[in-house]
């Protein structure tokens, strides 16, 4: 059976922090005054309480606010002027398509700024689908990344077992929870953020990682 590859999007496939995370911080910092009639400094405290709380700040908006998930999406993810910000790398083509196995992007955005994004780098040919937050309602709930339910799912709806899985991610949290279900993990800290040690090593693998790489040309030499 051959491998399924699970790759998310922001920082991983390209430098989102640089690209899209500044317009989309603002934007959803708007949204948040707007919609809820709050002042900056108390939308930027609610964000980020929601998302150290629920791991997406969209989650807290729909359990305390009755927000439209749909409606959030579309406003903060506008962004425009995105495509000329996205950056390709020819050596990203390369090591994807001498990857053996069935390539996905598994990504907590929407289906509208993934695909701009994957046009802009010219990526989406070398995928054999693409699953959006859109993808990941599971009984009338949203369930998007980390949320092992939604995991097993996605790999029962691939036809393979979880463990056959090799989620490609830049965040810990959802390496975890695909642990967890048994999935393979590739923590890919390729646009590395120089933060405070705070006491700690960030640069330790942990347990549920498998592997730990800089480029996706490194996926190829040594599979887990």
């Amino acid at each position: 059976m051959k491998r399924i590859w699970l790759f998310d999007l922001d920082d991983t496939l390209h430098d989102a922090h640089r690209s899209a995370m500044p317009q989309m911080s603002v934007a959803m910092g708007q949204f948040i005054e707007r919609e809820l009639g709050l002042d900056q400094a108390a939308s930027d405290a609610l964000r980020r309480h929601y998302f150290k709380r629920y791991g997406l700040t969209l989650l807290g908006l729909l359990r305390h606010h009755a927000v439209k998930a749909a409606h959030f999406l579309h406003d903060t993810h506008l962004l425009p002027g995105l495509e000329d910000r996205v950056r390709s790398h020819p050596h990203d083509v390369a090591a994807l398509l001498a990857l053996p196995g069935r390539k996905y992007v598994l990504t907590n955005a929407p289906r509208a700024y993934a695909m701009r994004v994957l046009d802009a780098l010219d990526l989406l040919p070398l995928f054999d689908g693409v699953f959006t937050v859109e993808d990941m309602v599971m009984f009338g709930h949203l369930r998007p990344k980390p949320d092992a339910r939604m995991l097993r799912r996605l790999a029962a709806r691939l036809g393979v077992p979880p463990s056959h899985c090799v989620l490609v991610e830049d965040t810990l949290g959802h390496q975890k929870s695909a642990r967890r279900v048994g999935m393979k993990t590739v923590w890919l800290r390729r646009w590395i953020r120089r933060l405070p040690a705070r006491g700690r090593d960030r640069t330790r693998v942990p347990a549920y990682v498998d592997r730990r790489v800089g480029s996706l040309r490194e996926l190829g030499r040594r599979m887990p």
